[in-house]
């Protein structure tokens, strides 16, 4: 896996999840599970963020997902 940054693009909270656009020009699907350092409940959409790329069996997953500001 390699990290990229992005931004909060959009989040489900009741399901525990979101998605996040990242530089690299494509949109990752992301679990609270996947939130490290950060709480999934302190995210908003717009905030910057880090993830670590990888694939799931039907979208793009971003894994290790970390607030900038928790950096």
């Amino acid at each position: 896996m390699s990290t990229v940054n992005g931004t909060v693009k959009g989040l489900v909270s009741d399901k525990g999840f979101g998605f996040i656009a990242a530089e690299d020009g494509r949109e990752y699907f992301f679990h609270q599970s996947g939130c490290h350092g950060t709480q999934f409940s302190d995210l908003r959409e717009g905030q910057a963020v880090t993830l670590d790329r990888g694939a799931g069996r039907v979208t793009l997953l971003a894994a290790a997902v970390i607030s900038k500001d928790d950096l």
